[in-house]
């Protein structure tokens, strides 16, 4: 199970917080959700440069993607990619965590806070997890292709107008929508499960991979309702994000991502620990000339040591 790992300097939470099996999960409702949204969004308004800064690869990536689908004349993969995008984004939004995090702990928060995230004990697992979830929508973009061939074969879609034609005019194509939206939703719930609450959990808890997909399984287990309609908002603000040429996503992808730390802080009961991702000041050493060349050799280099008043 879970285990609380401390921030520098923070003393281990009461045992009463952090039950023996794990943190304490809460339960959680629509209005939950909705003032995760909220709080994201304030978080949006208060940082709006370090959206811009960690996510504007992201719609570049979403339009080279395009283009290289319509480029090979299969855009029926062009939806597929796009609602993919759902099992990638917690991965994408790190640095977004780490900006409401430092927020929530009144602390300043500029773009460069936002690469704190780096020097996280459990970025390792992080990647871990982040490597599973883009395999995962690996073989959702594979699935999907799989089954439009098996429905309409490998005669190409390569204009819009003809592909919409297929898919809303014609049997084959109500039933491409049925059997893809089924599909997708079951590779929509597995990454939901696995990463509802896991990303914040090991930048806050510095928790391994394991124990964060477990935490992650049980606040979607203790909150199914809250956790499907969250799938649901999710699939909605990215799919409305991507339609004007995925640039829309520059703003629902940080207002999710914050508003997904929001939601972790819903859902499970830590307390905040008041230690930063900072590197502490180290003393600083006062020199004399008159020193010279012994502070060059230890120990008599450091026989003395002076600071200032200030330290």
């Amino acid at each position: 199970m879970a285990t609380y790992y401390p921030l520098d300097g923070t003393p281990h939470p009461p045992s009463e917080t952090v039950a023996a099996d794990g943190p304490v999960i809460r339960h959680i409702g629509f209005s939950d959700l909705l003032d995760a949204l909220r709080l994201g969004w304030e978080d949006f308004k208060a940082v709006p440069s370090h959206a811009i800064v960690l996510c504007v690869i992201y719609p570049i990536i979403g339009i080279l993607v395009a283009r290289m689908v319509l480029g090979y004349a299969v855009l029926p993969l062009l939806f597929p990619i796009a609602a993919g995008f759902a099992l990638i984004g917690p991965f994408a939004a790190l640095g977004l965590y780490e900006l409401s995090y430092r927020r929530e702990l009144g602390m300043d928060a500029s773009a460069w806070h936002a690469f704190g995230v780096l020097r996280a004990p459990s970025f390792g697992s992080m990647l871990g997890l982040g490597a599973l979830l883009l395999a995962i929508f690996v073989v959702w973009v594979a699935t999907a292709h799989a089954i439009y061939v098996s429905i309409f074969g490998n005669e190409p879609a390569s204009v819009i107008p003809d592909f919409l034609t297929r898919v809303f005019t014609t049997s084959e194509g109500w039933r491409l929508i049925m059997v893809g939206c089924g599909v997708g939703v079951l590779f929509a719930a597995v990454a939901l499960c696995i990463s509802f609450v896991s990303f914040p959990l090991m930048l806050h808890q510095h928790a391994d991979m394991t124990d964060a997909m477990l935490t992650s399984m049980r606040v979607v287990a203790k909150n199914p309702i809250a956790a499907a309609e969250w799938g649901l908002i999710v699939l909605f603000l990215l799919m409305l994000g991507s339609i004007p040429f995925f640039l829309g996503l520059t703003i629902v992808m940080p207002v999710l991502g914050h508003a997904t730390w929001h939601l972790y802080r819903k859902a499970i009961e830590t307390p905040l620990t008041s230690s930063s991702h900072e590197v502490p000041e180290q003393e600083r050493e006062k020199r004399y000339a008159a020193d010279f060349p012994s502070v060059l050799f230890p120990p008599w280099g450091r026989k003395h040591r002076f600071f200032d008043s200030s330290d």
